[in-house]
């Protein structure tokens, strides 16, 4: 039974709403001046909801396509932080208010993580479509794997899990219940981890000096 597209729809969803929100509120200087990051949600969105491949070409075309289009959103997402570092080191932008910083931090910070979900779903073990026909984990390992004994015959991983390991990554800053298991993992979590650290870091430093 193929993988419900839905969990990764909502997501993206609520964090488009969220998105567009936050730069209907916050002064114009607070994000990207172009909605980089809304625009690849709106694309990628549109994607998902609308394709339906029924053969294996159309399976792997479409797969490459969200690749692109999470790559792509993975890198505004940076931009969107590396804007955001700079004002808290110049002082400038929503760095001047401590809520409006908090607030864009937070999206930034949210952004980074639903990116990174998406990237650790589409590509751990060839993704939703090919995973399910792998006998072992390829790039990450969970818990009901490395004990089957803890999880119903037949478990695989899906969105929800993946949605899990972007934000226990990027709040702990190492593997918590998930172990990568290829190079591509691992440095794909080390790019999450040191962007979330950095992030987090900055942000609340610079919102704790605000507030007092």
């Amino acid at each position: 039974m193929p993988e419900s597209r839905w969990p990764p729809v909502v997501a993206m969803l609520l964090f488009l709403v969220l998105n567009i929100v936050a730069r209907i509120w916050l002064p114009h200087e607070g994000l990207t001046k172009v909605p980089v990051v809304a625009i690849i949600e709106g694309i990628f969105l549109v994607v998902l909801i609308t394709s339906n491949p029924s053969g294996a070409a159309e399976r792997h075309r479409l797969r490459s396509a969200s690749l692109i289009l999470v790559g792509l959103l993975i890198a505004g997402a940076l931009w969107e932080t590396g804007l955001l570092i700079s004002d808290l080191i110049r002082g400038t932008g929503v760095s001047q208010d401590a809520g409006q910083l908090l607030a864009t931090g937070a999206i930034v910070w949210l952004g980074n993580n639903l990116a990174s979900s998406l990237l650790y779903w589409l590509m751990d073990g060839g993704g939703p479509v090919a995973r399910p026909r792998l006998p072992v984990p390829v790039d990450f390992a969970f818990t009901q794997q490395m004990s089957p004994e803890l999880a119903p015959p037949g478990w695989r991983p899906v969105f929800l899990d993946y949605l899990h390991l972007g934000f226990t990554n990027a709040t702990a800053f190492s593997p918590t219940d998930v172990m990568p298991l290829t190079h591509r993992a691992k440095y794909a979590m080390l790019v999450q981890s040191t962007v979330a650290l950095a992030l987090i870091g900055l942000v609340v430093a610079r919102a704790v000096n605000a507030f007092t």
